[in-house]
């Protein structure tokens, strides 16, 4: 496998690095310090066509592939973590499921305003007891004449205040061996009986809209159910798959903004007469930062390539998600040791890396479950 970017998608990475440096950073800490959802910059990232970047054209997309959306993820979420979080959940889980399993109707009217950047959306899969354990889901879909009444609850769910549509997943029937049978309903934000509060008090990503969905007796038409009305588990396990690429992605860029941080900190902090960065101890943080950082890189653009060439990439992109969220984990650690006192002070940022990426180690599958993932693979 050759890892020389295309043209194509070395122009996403300027263009989108540009913009990242221009609109994103400069709020970073804004948005951090008051937990507000940066409305403006998705408004601007939906013009630019950032938004529809791994959708055909057709649909409102850009026609782009899943190696230039990663890399998008990533330098967006170099910039902010917040904004790379509600960016990559906004493509994956809330627009990518209707691409892969909607009918022609649904991605017409569904899809075509997420991917054109007229909307967000958002994927509601985790409810309070029902978190790894996504069988274990108790919403209900029950059919009523021509529509699915839905009850029940999902917690930690991104973009839902500012989605135009949730795809939820319902338990809608049980299957011969008595199991349950779960399902994927569109829901437009705007239904009765559907209430979205974000009340939430978090560690990090404090600028990513962060809620909880109440479903009461919300009506849908039957025409909204997503794909195979028995498939809707393996339909959001695919989903999460190229998921957790766009979180590994996010890793990857998070990470790197602490190494660039720490490396100029390093060099301009003396110490003993001498930069810190003539030290040897801190020359081995920084080499093991760069590599890990690096190796997880290469994963994440391995992971896109196998889903873009067809192939399979379950393992490839736990592997992915893994190795970078928990070495994304060691280099942001290691930024903050790096700057001594100053790291554990908001004003030189490395301490949000760190409160930020330590999502990326529990969302969209914890560590645990992708072990349970790559060894379920391997035998």
């Amino acid at each position: 496998m050759n890892f020389e970017l295309t043209k194509e998608q070395q122009m996403v990475k300027d263009m989108v690095k540009e913009f990242a440096e221009k609109e994103v950073a400069p709020k970073a800490v804004h948005v951090d310090k008051t937990g507000e959802f940066p409305v403006q910059t998705f408004e601007k990232m939906g013009q630019l066509g950032l938004l529809g970047i791994p959708f055909p054209e057709k649909y409102g997309g850009s026609g782009g592939d899943t190696i230039s959306y990663a890399i998008a993820v990533e330098e967006i979420g170099k910039a902010c973590g917040s904004t790379g979080l509600s960016y990559a959940a906004a493509v994956s889980l809330g627009a990518s499921p209707i691409y892969y399993f909607g009918t022609e109707e649904q991605k017409q009217h569904f899809l075509v305003p997420l991917a054109s950047g007229k909307g967000l959306g958002a994927f509601g899969l985790t409810e309070p007891n029902a978190g790894s354990d996504a069988g274990g889901t108790r919403t209900k879909a029950v059919l009523e004449g021509d529509e699915y009444v839905i009850n029940g609850e999902k917690c930690f769910i991104t973009n839902a205040e500012y989605a135009k549509t949730i795809t939820v997943t319902a338990v809608t029937g049980k299957d011969e061996r008595g199991k349950n049978i779960i399902s994927a309903i569109l829901v437009p934000t705007d239904t009765a009986g559907l209430t979205i509060n974000s009340n939430y008090e978090k560690l990090g990503v404090r600028g990513s809209n962060t809620s909880e969905i109440i479903l009461e007796n919300v009506r849908v038409p039957k025409e909204n159910l997503l794909g195979d009305p028995t498939g809707g588990f393996k339909q959001f396990l695919y989903t999460l798959d190229g998921g957790r690429i766009s979180i590994a992605a996010l890793s990857v860029g998070i990470a790197q903004a602490a190494l660039e941080k720490a490396i100029n900190y390093a060099k301009e902090r003396t110490q003993f007469g001498q930069p810190i960065a003539k030290f040897q101890a801190i020359q081995f943080k920084l080499a093991d930062m760069a590599m890990e950082i690096e190796l997880a890189r290469n994963m994440v653009y391995k992971a896109a390539w196998l889903k873009d060439n067809g192939k399979p990439f379950t393992k490839e992109s736990a592997y992915a998600k893994l190795f970078a969220s928990e070495a994304g984990f060691r280099a942001c650690n290691q930024a903050v040791q790096i700057h001594g006192g100053y790291g554990y002070m908001r004003e030189y940022e490395v301490e949000r890396y760190l409160r930020d990426i330590k999502l990326m180690e529990i969302g969209e599958g914890t560590s645990e479950i992708q072990r349970l993932v790559i060894a379920r693979q391997l035998v």
